[in-house]
């Protein structure tokens, strides 16, 4: 839907200076806190927040969008301020070693701020309070938790999701942690929407397996939007047909097609060599044996006649 051309810049070695001298201890005078909610937005998130908002002035009129989905390398408080000045919420995962407090409840210690930072949270003994799912597969046992959380590096508490899998033969164990700015959505929601994120991940494997995404030799900005543009089309002009098709050839692959359609073309051109047009029977018989030659699934057995 958005694509956009980034050259990266040569590295710089920036010229060796002096060892500056040693400043003195504390704050320097005249120094003042930046608030997190106005820091400025780095190069490349600054790029991607001019890229979305034209997306949301071209799809707005027809769709409401409301979060933003992004992996893990957004897992930060920079790309929640790209979000929030979008008007989204966002929607994200945290590392895994990320450093999380529940909220302060305690009493107010009756001087300085007010206390937000809670004990922090041990992903292997998350109160019971907050478990909202259990499940048994195998040998390994999901548990999954919603608690609103403190990270030090956000401005604001985060809905934070933590799936836990504990193999129960080996005691081993391992955690995720899924975030949104939404506080009061749902814990099967936001694990929901983050899943969608991989079907991304889909369509980029498919245009770079099927459709010459990693292939194209060209440097200048259109002849690259054009072939990426190109490329992403065919995904989804592919993923129709065979979606169409699949009441009568349900185990149809991309491969499947891509050989159906040049089978089909070598065919056209050499029926039209011949002198005379073959008798419909004749040519679906020619047409079903040319298309199917490298296929990796089968053609589907036709219906007996009668």
């Amino acid at each position: 839907m958005q694509v956009e051309q980034v050259l990266r810049e040569p590295a710089v070695v920036p010229p060796p200076t002096l060892p500056a001298a040693k400043r003195k201890p504390g704050r320097p005078k005249g120094s003042r806190t930046q608030a997190k909610a106005d820091a400025p937005l780095n190069a490349e998130h600054t790029r991607i927040r001019t890229m979305i908002q034209g997306l949301l002035v071209r799809i707005r009129p027809y769709l409401t969008v409301k979060y933003l989905v992004v992996d893990g390398h957004f897992g930060n408080h920079n790309a929640v301020l790209m979000a929030r000045r979008l008007g989204l919420h966002l929607i994200s995962k945290l590392r895994n070693d990320s450093a999380l407090y529940y909220p302060y409840d305690g009493p107010y210690a009756g001087r300085g701020p007010h206390r937000i930072y809670g004990e922090r949270i041990d992903p292997t003994a998350i109160p019971e309070r907050f478990l909202k799912q259990t499940s048994v597969e195998g040998d390994i046992e999901t548990r999954i938790y919603q608690v609103e959380a403190r990270h030090e590096t956000f401005d604001q508490p985060l809905n934070v999701v933590v799936i836990v899998k504990h193999h129960q033969t080996t005691e081993k164990q391992a955690h995720v942690y899924l975030f949104s700015t939404d506080r009061i959505l749902t814990w099967d929601v936001l694990r929901d929407d983050y899943q969608l994120r991989f079907q991304m991940e889909f369509t980029f494997r498919d245009a770079k397996q099927y459709w010459g995404l990693e292939d194209f030799m060209v440097v200048k900005e259109v002849a690259v939007t054009n072939a990426m543009n190109l490329a992403f089309f065919m995904v989804n002009l592919s993923r129709r047909r065979m979606r169409d098709r699949r009441g009568t050839d349900p185990n149809r692959s991309v491969l499947d097609l891509k050989a159906h359609d040049r089978g089909r073309s070598y065919a056209e051109d050499v029926i039209k060599l011949l002198p005379e047009k073959p008798e419909p029977g004749l040519l679906h018989r020619i047409l079903a044996a040319i298309t199917g030659i490298g296929r990796i699934h089968p053609l589907p057995a036709e219906p007996s006649p009668g």
